[in-house]
C-alpha cells in the first residue's frame, strides 16, 4: 500500500545525480532485489538484519523499529521492502512530506495488520505534531487522544497492532533525539565499491536483457559515484548508444564513447561538478570559501551543493570542510589540470 509516495520524487536533470526521479522509479521496481540473498553490498547491515529478522520470526514477534540512513540512491527503500519480504508481511509505504496532519498518520497506523512493516521515507521531514503521535505508537503500540476541551477534557488511548517502523533519511542529524532513540536498529548505508557496482550492473543487464562485457561493466561502475541508482541510470544510457551507434552489445569502446558524449569523465564527474570546482579554484584561489558564496557565484542551490555534490567530492579527497569554508585539495587540481598554487604545496 502506498500513501502519497509521489511526493518523494524530485526532478533533477543531472544524469549522475543520486536523487530519485520518476524515470528511476519505473525501472527500480523491475531491478529491485526481492530477497536479502539477492541484495549486493552492505554486508554488515545484511548480516545483522538477517539475525534480527530470524530471531523475531522464531519468537513470533515484531521486528524492532529500523532506521536506515545515508546518501540518496544506496538502497534504503529496497532494503525496507526486503525486510518486509523476509518477515513474510505486508509493507505500507509513505513519506514524511506526505503525512501533513496527525490524523493522516493515525489513519495509516490503525489500518496496519499485526507485525506489518510501515516504511516512512524522508522521515526527517515529518511535522512536529505528527512526530508526537509516533512516540506512543512506536513504544506502546497505542495512540493517545485528548477528547473535549477545558475541565471536561479527557485522554483516550487506542491500542494498535504491533508493527515495525522502517524509517529512511539522508539527514540523520535532522532527526530529533526522542525519535532517533526509539529505533532499536540503526544502520548507515555506505558507498559501494566498484566491484559491488559491477555486480549490480551485470545483474541489471541480465534482467533488462542487455549483453554487456565484464570490462564495460567495471568501466560504468567506476564512474557511478559509489551509487547503484547512478550505475543503473548510466547502464540505460550506454545501452541506447550501443543500440544506435554500435552492435547492441555493450563493450568498453562503446561505453567510453557514450559516457564521453554524455559528459561523464573517468571519475564520474560531469560539467556541473567541474563548473563549481573550477569556480572555487579560479575565483576564490581554492578557498577557504563559504558555501553560500559558492552557491551565489555558480547559480547552484546551496543545499544541492552540500547534499548532492559534496559527499562524493569528499570521498574523492577533492575538497575539505573547514570552519572557515571549503578548501580545494591537490587531488582536485591535478584531475582538473590546474596548477597548484605555491602556498598550497
Amino acid at each position: 500500500m502506498y500513501y502519497g509516495i509521489e511526493s518523494g520524487f524530485i526532478q533533477d536533470e543531472r544524469l549522475i545525480s543520486s536523487v530519485r526521479n520518476v524515470e528511476d522509479a519505473e525501472v527500480e521496481n523491475v531491478l529491485r532485489p526481492r530477497r536479502m540473498s539477492q541484495y549486493v553490498g552492505q554486508k554488515k547491515i545484511k548480516d545483522n538484519l538477517s539475525v534480527y529478522i530470524s530471531a523475531a520470526k522464531s519468537r513470533g514477534e515484531h521486528l524492532d523499529h529500523v532506521l536506515l540512513y545515508g546518501p540518496p540512491g544506496l538502497g534504503k527503500t529496497t532494503l525496507a521492502h526486503i525486510i518486509a519480504a523476509e518477515l513474510g508481511t505486508r509493507i505500507t509505504v509513505t513519506s514524511g512530506p506526505a503525512i501533513e496532519r496527525a490524523a493522516d498518520l493515525a489513519a495509516i497506523l490503525t489500518n496496519l495488520s499485526e507485525n506489518e512493516v510501515l516504511f516512512i521515507d524522508e522521515i526527517h521531514r515529518l511535522n512536529h505534531s505528527v512526530e508526537e503521535i509516533l512516540y506512543p505508537a512506536m513504544e506502546d503500540f497505542s495512540l493517545d487522544f485528548v477528547v473535549g476541551k477545558g475541565p471536561s477534557a479527557r485522554s483516550l488511548r487506542l491500542p494498535l497492532s504491533p508493527f515495525t517502523l522502517v524509517g529512511a533519511t539522508t539527514k540523520a542529524g535532522m532527526l530529533t533525539s526522542p525519535l532517533r532513540d526509539r529505533f532499536g536498529v540503526q544502520a548507515r548505508l555506505e558507498m559501494y565499491t566498484p566491484e559491488e557496482l559491477s555486480t549490480i550492473i551485470n545483474n541489471s543487464a541480465h534482467t533488462l536483457r542487455i549483453n554487456i562485457l565484464p570490462q564495460a561493466a567495471m568501466n560504468i561502475a567506476s564512474r557511478s559515484r559509489g551509487t547503484p541508482r547512478i550505475a543503473n541510470r548510466l547502464l540505460k544510457r550506454v545501452r541506447d548508444y550501443a543500440q544506435v551507434k554500435g552492435t547492441g552489445e555493450i563493450d568498453n569502446e562503446i561505453t567510453d564513447y557514450a559516457l564521453k558524449t554524455i559528459g561523464v569523465d573517468n571519475l564520474g564527474l560531469d560539467e556541473s561538478d567541474k563548473r563549481v570546482l573550477l569556480a572555487m579554484i579560479e575565483k576564490f584561489g581554492g578557498g577557504p570559501v563559504g558555501l553560500d558564496t559558492i552557491a551565489a557565484s555558480t547559480g547552484e542551490d546551496a543545499n544541492t551543493i552540500e547534499d548532492v555534490y559534496e559527499p562524493y567530492w569528499l570521498q574523492l579527497g577533492f575538497i575539505s570542510r573547514t570552519p572557515r569554508g571549503r578548501v580545494v585539495l591537490p587531488a582536485c587540481y591535478k584531475h582538473l589540470g590546474k596548477t597548484l598554487p605555491e602556498d598550497k604545496q
